[in-house]
């Protein structure tokens, strides 16, 4: 009988073919993959398994946590602190680095993850997911503890990166920097099985997410561009578009993977959202390189998320991404704004 392909195999074929991927990487991409199946576990639950609901507290951003939240970032800060594969990880949810105890062995990656995106959509049912991104330890500091700027590279310098969308199905969508892959949770044998093995975003689109709801708040070359894609076959763009918005980063982006589209969380306007509302280190940078990888562009506006320099953990960024010819038209309707 021939076996299906699952995540071992082709990160092993990655490893061993390609050179794309070394053993610390491999093992420690497999140890997230666990850690999302048990999360996945905890998701499927819901209400019977008592994890619905808020606490009393907030993340470093001042948002209420989950309790999903805060199972979630247990689940992976535990999978992952004892296999000698990281010098440390971050987390949205966390106020700074979280080093790896001095009793545990140390390797030269760092971790950084939302270990639960699209925390309003938990109670309601709807897909949600988690986001990973993986670096190496800057040669120079790897005599040393691990610091905050160890953390602080472009992303550019990502060695791997993907996310679990917890849905109808459980996937976990991957990038190695040799294009990406997606595997899908088979719940009778625990394994990941690979089901999408080239994806690739199509350069072109008739779908937008984004929240409409802030147009007031939007700056010009947003507005310029929804108008246009609102005024249909009739307008500049001579089509007609769809409009959809989930409110979970890896929901929208997972949709633009599977079949094309754009999605926009722009800066704009408000005090609170004058640098962008997404998360540069955990959400946009991970998620641009897989939207790169499949063939797709991704920009804060005017520039390559990719190539921003990181001044903090924590940081927020604009992010428009997907069908390359579509964000390469906002991007140069930025440029355009900026020389006016």
């Amino acid at each position: 009988m021939h076996l299906k392909k699952n995540l071992t195999h082709y990160l092993v074929e990655q490893q061993r073919k390609h050179g794309v991927v070394t053993a610390d990487v491999r093992l420690l991409l497999e140890t997230v993959a666990r850690a999302c199946k048990a999360i996945s576990h905890a998701v499927s639950k819901g209400a019977l398994g008592g994890v619905l609901g808020s606490l009393d507290s907030e993340n470093v951003q001042g948002e209420v946590q989950k309790k999903l939240d805060v199972m979630s970032n247990d689940i992976l800060l535990e999978a992952n602190e004892w296999g000698g594969n990281l010098a440390a990880m971050a987390s949205e949810e966390m106020d700074t680095l979280h080093r790896i105890p001095e009793h545990q062995p140390k390797g030269k990656n760092l971790l950084l993850f939302d270990p639960l995106d699209g925390s309003s959509n938990i109670d309601v049912n709807v897909s949600i997911g988690t986001i990973f991104s993986v670096l190496q330890l800057p040669e120079e500091s790897q005599s040393r503890d691990v610091q905050e700027a160890d953390f602080l590279q472009p992303g550019v310098k990502q060695v791997a990166a993907g996310y679990a969308v917890y849905g109808p199905q459980t996937m976990l969508i991957l990038t190695v920097g040799a294009g990406v892959v997606g595997f899908t949770l088979d719940r009778e044998t625990g394994s990941w099985v690979l089901t999408n093995p080239n994806i690739r975003i199509p350069e072109d689109t008739a779908e937008f997410a984004i929240n409409m709801s802030n147009q007031r708040y939007w700056e010009p070359a947003i507005s310029r561009y929804i108008d246009e894609c609102l005024a249909g076959k009739e307008g500049p763009l001579e089509k007609n578009y769809n409009m959809r918005w989930i409110a979970s980063m890896v929901a929208d982006v997972h949709r633009i993977l599977s079949r094309g589209g754009i999605f926009m969380y722009p800066r704009d306007q408000r005090e609170s959202v004058r640098h962008g509302k997404l998360r540069l280190m955990y959400e946009a940078n991970p998620m641009s390189f897989l939207v790169e990888q499949a063939g797709g562009a991704a920009v804060d506006g005017a520039n390559r998320i990719l190539d921003i320099q990181p001044t903090g953990l924590h940081q927020r960024v604009g992010v428009v991404l997907g069908s390359k010819n579509e964000v390469e038209r906002v991007q140069k309707y930025h440029l355009e704004a900026q020389k006016d």
